[in-house]
């Protein structure tokens, strides 16, 4: 047991990424049946929405599970009255301070782990109180920051005192030992748990993913200050092309918002946004996401147990 475990109640350190649209009940149930922290994505819902999600997870599982707040939605303050009515004992949060519900999360015991894209951002987290930060790099999938994975974590985990959760490009054993290398005591994975079987995608999507290569990604939305990276499709070069017409941000995310509801709910891999890391490259198959959970571990104890290293 590290401090990621202990803190989170959960047997392995691995968290699964709030994806939106994707992070359904369904799939956090799984993961957290698995021994790791599954995540129910608040964004684009409203307070009761998630509420009906909350009560299913509850169903699916006896194990702790966390609510994402994406701080930038407007249903975000009736979203967290319900994650404190529904006794949620963790909440991660992005896109925006988690400065003005603190008090009432922390006074209702809710653990809360931000996700951070920087040094800066991460020290103010813990000056304000949270639990631990999520760190994550750009070659993660969906919203991203501008620092790589390698150059941030170790800089963050030196820089602070509470639990760090290493995120972007993390899909195998290999990526865990990175991570823990580097300073984390827990990972995040995204790409690998939005193609597991209890995922609400369909299989275009999965198949994306499975027959991706390293070059298969690409950044969207990086002019105008809202990076997102995603399977390269002819919806990402539409939205390139809008950011080439220096449209509005939001007229740019409604675009992008409606092609994630097209790869979800459609499964169209064309006129979709399929988010995803880099990391898509060296998935090979959808598998249950507690065998995700326990394949992350074991891969990583192997390595731990058998890499013989000679630098000289």
């Amino acid at each position: 047991m590290n401090r990621v475990t202990k803190l989170l109640g959960i047997q392995y350190p691995v968290v699964q990424g709030a994806m939106q649209e994707v992070a359904t009940a369904e799939l956090a149930a799984a993961v957290s049946n698995g021994g790791g922290l599954g995540i129910i994505a608040a964004g684009g819902k409203t307070g009761e929405e998630v509420r009906v999600e909350i009560k299913k997870a509850h169903e699916l599982t006896d194990k702790p599970f966390a609510v994402n707040l994406m701080l930038m939605d407007p249903n975000t303050p009736d979203v967290v009255k319900v994650v404190i009515e529904e006794k949620v004992p963790i909440v991660t949060t992005g896109a925006g301070t988690p400065k003005n519900y603190m008090t009432d999360l922390k006074g209702a015991g809710i653990k809360v782990v931000p996700v951070v894209p920087n040094v800066k951002i991460a020290k103010k987290m813990e000056a304000m109180g949270c639990d631990a930060v999520i760190a994550e790099g750009m070659e993660g999938g969906g919203h991203i920051g501008t620092l790589t994975s390698q150059v941030l974590w170790p800089q963050i985990a030196d820089a602070i005192s509470i639990p760090l959760i290493a995120a972007g490009g993390v899909a195998d054993g290999r990526g865990v030992v990175n991570a823990f290398i580097a300073g984390a005591e827990g990972v995040q994975c995204g790409t690998i748990f939005s193609i597991a079987k209890e995922s609400p995608v369909g299989d275009n999507w999965r198949d994306a993913v499975i027959n991706a290569t390293d070059s298969s990604t690409v950044v969207v939305g990086a002019t105008i200050r809202d990076a997102s990276r995603a399977i390269i499709n002819k919806k990402t070069d539409q939205l390139l092309d809008l950011e080439a017409q220096k449209v509005s941000r939001d007229e740019f995310n409604t675009s992008m918002n409606v092609g994630l509801r097209n790869a979800v709910r459609k499964d169209n891999a064309e006129t979709g946004v399929l988010f995803s890391g880099e990391i898509s490259g060296l998935i090979t198959e959808s598998l249950p996401a507690a065998k995700i959970v326990k394949q992350l571990v074991d891969e990583a104890q192997d390595i731990i147990d058998n890499k013989k290293i000679e630098l000289a």
